[in-house]
């Protein structure tokens, strides 16, 4: 069985009206939860100690290859942000990194962007050029692929960015989304002390994201692969005819309510592989189904174009309805009938559902389409977007 490399945590820091959320590494998943953060937890080189060289990198976007060494010799400080594009926690910070880039390029400071992927599909170079593109990343990206500098930076999360001096010392570093505000002032300190001046530039101008008021914990991630379904805390999958073996089709039968929280449901013949859930036959009445209680405002889905068919459709059902369009993330279209659709034409993450306030309910994804596939749902509990 493939090694279990890359579980998410969504982290709720309530007490200060923060979510601080990040994708982690080689642990079991936990149910949310309200909790104090600790940067401790996700390891990674600390703050004081000597940054590492890069390691491993190509597909070099937006720049040719650097180093460490010789951002270093222009005076550059630099920030190494680890990231993926599937991942919704990446996806939230990529406006404040597009800020700071614009704002501080032309005074000392690089971004690296470090793609580390999570999924097979993100090691493809037009994978993530297309990602930086749709996204409009204009710092220098690089694939880590063999997670190298992944591991030379110790580093367990996604996204996680490290500030390293002229001097090749980590001055600071940020595990997760939030902390937006202290981020920046570390980067202005960092590019003060190598000696240029950013006192006419305003910080701030980015809205931070807002948590809804209500929110005490929403549905934790879920995946589809049997690689982070085969192992303790980890059950995303409900029924256990899923857990036979692996890459093995079977024809599920759903329950029906009431649903377990914190997992799916299958109806009808799906194939276990080892990152997604795949239909395993073709039909043309809709009666395959993947299924979700879930508590949050916004419903995320990564999903890949068929390997059979290529492109598919998906119809969206939240509590037994098409989606209102006010509950629509803006992956979702609606045909004549009235069903809201979401067209798979790309491996990346979909914006399914975004809410006008968090609440409990239940979302069926129906396809049709043999190869049709679910490999994460994430969740989130901001006033807007994803």
């Amino acid at each position: 069985m493939p090694r279990i490399r890359l579980t998410r945590l969504l982290v709720l820091l309530v007490a200060v009206s923060v979510v601080a959320s990040a994708c982690r590494s080689a642990s079991p998943p936990e149910a949310p939860s309200t909790v104090v953060v600790s940067t401790s937890r996700f390891g990674g080189l600390a703050e004081g100690s000597a940054g590492v060289e890069f390691v491993g990198l190509d597909h070099w976007l937006n720049s040719e290859p650097v180093t460490l060494a010789s951002l270093a010799a222009q005076n550059r400080v630099v920030l190494v942000d680890f990231w993926t594009y599937t991942c919704v926690n990446c996806l939230r910070t990529l406006p404040f990194l597009a800020d700071w880039h614009e704002k501080y390029a032309g005074r000392g400071l690089t971004i690296v962007g470090v793609h580390a992927p999570e999924f097979e599909f993100e090691k493809r170079p037009e994978n993530v050029a297309n990602a930086v593109r749709e996204q409009g990343i204009l710092y220098p990206v690089a694939q880590d692929n063999g997670m190298r500098t992944w591991d030379a930076f110790h580093n367990s999360v996604w996204p996680a960015k490290y500030l390293i001096s002229p001097e090749a010392l980590v001055v600071y570093r940020h595990f997760g989304e939030g902390d937006y505000a202290v981020t920046e002032e570390a980067i202005r300190a960092a590019l003060t002390d190598a000696g240029y001046d950013v006192s006419d530039i305003e910080p701030g101008g980015v809205p931070e994201p807002s948590l809804d008021r209500a929110t005490v914990g929403i549905t934790r991630e879920l995946y589809g692969g049997y690689e982070r379904n085969y192992f303790p805390g980890g059950v995303y999958a409900a029924q256990e005819e899923y857990y036979l073996g692996p890459d093995r089709a079977v024809l599920y039968t759903d329950p029906g309510a009431p649903r377990e929280h914190h997992q799916w449901y299958a109806q009808g013949e799906w194939r276990n592989e080892a990152e997604a859930i795949v239909h395993a036959r073709a039909t043309d009445d809709l009666q395959d189904y993947l299924a979700f209680q879930f508590v949050a405002r916004a419903v995320n889905v990564v999903m890949h174009p068929s390997e059979q068919t290529g492109a598919y459709e998906v119809v969206v059902e939240l509590d037994g309805r098409p989606l209102d369009p006010d509950a629509a993330g803006p992956d979702v279209a609606f045909d004549d009938e009235g069903r809201s659709l979401v067209t798979v034409d790309q491996p990346r993450m979909y914006r399914v559902v975004e809410l006008p306030a968090l609440g409990e309910h239940e979302l069926v994804l129906r396809m049709d389409a043999e190869g049709a596939n679910m490999y994460a749902v994430t969740f989130g509990a901001y006033t807007e977007g994803p």
